[in-house]
C-alpha cells in the first residue's frame, strides 16, 4: 500500500526530525549503534515492520514468535557452547537480560538456601545494569577494585563474598577498557559456593564466537567453563539486529526457571512472564531470526574478522600518537584510551574536537577515556578517524583546551 498526503507529510516530519542525529551508518560512530550495511539494514527493517505489532506476551496466538525466539536462542547456545541441557529466553536488550540474572540468582538463594539478604559480588567494571538491578530487586552490590590490567582480581572477589553470597559476575568483555576477566577462576569461585556466576557477553558474545571459529585464540569466556550458570548476548550489537534484541542463557531449564513469573492471584487467569516486559514487540525478535538467516556463518564470520582487524588498527594507532595511552590492548573490538600524562592534552578537549568534526566517541571514567565500540562499518572511515585524532590531540595540546565530562547514558 502507498502512502495517502496526510501519511507523507507525517513520514517526512519523522524523516525530517532525525537531521540531527548521529551518522550511525557513515561509519562516524564509535557507540550506541551498529551498521551490517544496507542488505543487512534492509532484511532487519522488513522482518520488523511484518511483526511489529505482533505480541509475544502470548506464543498461543503468535507461533511465528515462538519460533523466531526457539531458533535465535538455539544459534546463540550454540555460539556460547551451551550443550544439550541449555536454555533460554530473549529479551529487549543487555539491561534486561542482565536484570533476568540478578532476579535469577536471587530467587535461588531465597528458594534453596533461604537468603533473604542476598548480595552480589562483582568488579568495578562490570556494567550499570548490574547495578540497576541490585536496586530494582533489592540486592547488596558488592564492588570490588580491579587489578591494575583492568581484570577482575579473583583474590578481591573471594574475600568480599559471605554467606548471603547468591552471584559473582565476570564480562566478556568488560565494557570500559575491553578486556576479558578471568571467567574460570570466578566461576570456581561461584561453583565450589553453589551459587550463580553470570559471564556479561553482551558486548562480546558474537564477536569471541566468531574470533575462535576464525583460528584466533580466546581466553575461556563462555558456558564451556564449569561454574558459568548463565551467559548474555545482545544481538542488536555485534549481532547486526534491529534493537531491542538479547538473549540470556541459562546451563539447565531449572536455572531458568528461576528467571520466570507465574501468578494466578488477580481474576484475569494465569500470566507468565519470562522477563521485566509483558507485552512485547515481535519486530525485534523477527528481525533478529531474519538477519542471523541472512548472514549465516560465513557473514558472521566476515563482519567479526572486519570488526576485529579495524579495531586493532586503532588500537596501533593509539599507540603511536604522542600524549596518548592505550588502557588495554582490546580482546575483542572495544578500543579505550586516554592521555598519557596528567599535563597531557585533555581527553574530554579531544573528544569535543574530534565532535566538531563529526565523530561521536563515549566518555568514560575514571580514568577520564575515549571509548570507541568499534563495528564492520568503521573499516573504511578508520583512516580518517585515525587523522582526525592525530590533530585533535595536537590542537588541544597547544590551546590547552578542557572538554565536558559526558554521559554513558541520560535521563531526558
Amino acid at each position: 500500500m502507498e502512502p495517502d498526503d496526510r501519511a507523507r507529510v507525517v513520514l517526512e516530519e519523522t524523516r525530517a526530525a532525525g537531521h540531527d542525529d548521529v551518522a550511525w551508518k557513515q561509519g562516524r560512530v564509535f557507540s550506541l549503534a551498529y551498521y551490517g550495511g544496507p542488505q543487512v539494514e534492509l532484511v532487519a527493517e522488513r522482518a520488523h515492520a511484518m511483526y511489529s505489532s505482533a505480541n509475544g506476551l502470548n506464543a498461543d496466538a503468535f507461533p511465528s514468535l515462538k519460533r523466531f525466539q526457539s531458533d535465535v536462542v538455539a544459534r546463540v547456545i550454540e555460539w556460547v557452547d551451551g550443550g544439550a541441557e541449555a536454555a533460554g529466553f530473549m529479551t529487549s536488550g543487555g539491561t534486561e537480560s542482565i536484570l533476568m540474572a540478578v532476579k535469577a540468582a536471587r530467587e535461588r538463594g531465597r528458594r534453596e538456601r533461604g537468603i533473604d539478604s542476598p548480595n552480589v559480588v562483582l568488579p568495578t567494571s562490570a556494567h550499570a545494569a548490574f547495578e540497576k538491578a541490585c536496586y530494582y530487586f533489592g540486592l547488596e552490590s558488592r564492588r570490588v577494585a580491579v587489578r591494575d590490567d583492568w581484570r577482575a582480581d579473583v583474590d578481591a572477589m573471594s574475600r568480599a563474598a559471605d554467606e548471603n553470597t547468591v552471584l559473582f559476575v565476570a564480562s566478556a568483555p568488560q565494557y570500559p577498557q575491553g578486556v576479558i576477566d578471568p571467567i574460570p577462576e570466578i566461576a570456581a569461585l561461584a561453583n565450589d559456593r553453589g551459587v550463580n556466576c553470570h559471564v556479561d557477553a553482551c558486548m562480546g558474545g558474537v564477536t569471541l564466537a566468531y574470533m575462535a571459529r576464525s583460528g584466533e585464540s580466546v581466553p575461556p569466556w563462555n558456558l564451556s567453563v564449569p561454574g558459568v550458570t548463565s551467559i548474555s548476548v545482545d544481538l542488536h550489537k555485534y549481532g547486526y539486529t534491529a534493537k531491542g534484541a538479547s538473549v540470556i542463557v541459562h546451563r539447565n531449564k531449572t536455572l531458568r526457571s528461576y528467571q520466570t513469573f507465574v501468578t494466578d492471584n488477580w481474576l484475569g487467569g494465569v500470566y507468565g512472564s519470562s522477563g521485566v516486559l509483558g507485552t512485547k514487540s515481535g519486530g525485534p525478535m523477527a528481525a533478529a531470526w531474519a538477519v542471523m538467516r541472512y548472514l549465516g556463518d560465513d557473514g558472521y564470520r566476515s563482519l567479526t574478522a572486519t570488526a576485529r582487524r579495524t579495531a586493532l588498527r586503532l588500537a596501533d594507532a593509539v599507540e603511536s600518537i604522542d600524549g596518548l595511552v592505550l588502557r588495554a590492548r582490546p580482546d575483542s573490538t572495544l578500543v579505550s584510551f586516554g592521555s598519557r600524562e596528567q599535563n597531557g592534552p585533555d581527553i574530554f578537549a579531544v573528544a569535543d574536537e574530534l565532535f566538531r568534526r563529526g565523530w561521536y566517541v563515549d566518555r568514560q571514567g575514571p580514568p577520564p577515556s575515549l571509548h570507541c565500540t568499534v563495528n564492520a562499518s568503521h573499516e573504511g572511515t578508520i583512516d580518517d578517524f585515525i587523522a582526525d585524532v592525530r590533530d585533535a590531540v595536537r590542537l588541544v595540546g597547544e590551546s590547552g583546551g578542557r572538554g565536558r565530562e559526558g554521559s554513558y547514558g541520560t535521563v531526558e
